[in-house]
């Protein structure tokens, strides 16, 4: 068997306190269940975290300023088929050397899909 996939989102809202993505359920994101694939939601997640830390700096002429993730737990509460999720990343802690950020998956109807929590620090 082969399988293959699509991630994309956007950044539609972000300061230094939070970033706000959308990612569209798409066939590249689920799994062969129809619904959206565990990773795929992580993935969101994390890279919506990722830019949070960063402070903003999110392309590849920023990689001084990467914020490597270090520790990452999920919890996975719901799951669609369709439509948009959305992603709310927030700073439990904002540090030099360790951040820590929570980001709130949600889909239809602001329906809460995952939280992750992730644990960042300097990758230089």
């Amino acid at each position: 068997m082969k399988y293959t996939g699509n991630i994309e989102f956007t950044i539609e809202e972000q300061s230094e306190e939070m970033v706000i993505s959308q990612m569209p359920v798409t066939p590249g994101i689920c799994n062969p269940y129809g619904t959206v694939h565990a990773g795929a939601m992580i993935w969101f997640a994390d890279v919506t975290a990722t830019v949070l830390a960063m402070g903003g700096a999110a392309s590849p002429e920023d990689a001084q300023n990467f914020q490597l993730a270090i520790d990452l737990h999920t919890t996975l509460i719901g799951n669609q088929r369709e439509g948009v999720l959305r992603a709310e990343a927030r700073f439990v802690k904002k540090g030099r050397r360790v951040s820590v950020v929570r980001t709130a998956v949600t889909g239809e109807n602001g329906r809460l899909l995952a939280e992750v929590t992730t644990t960042h620090i300097p990758a230089k």
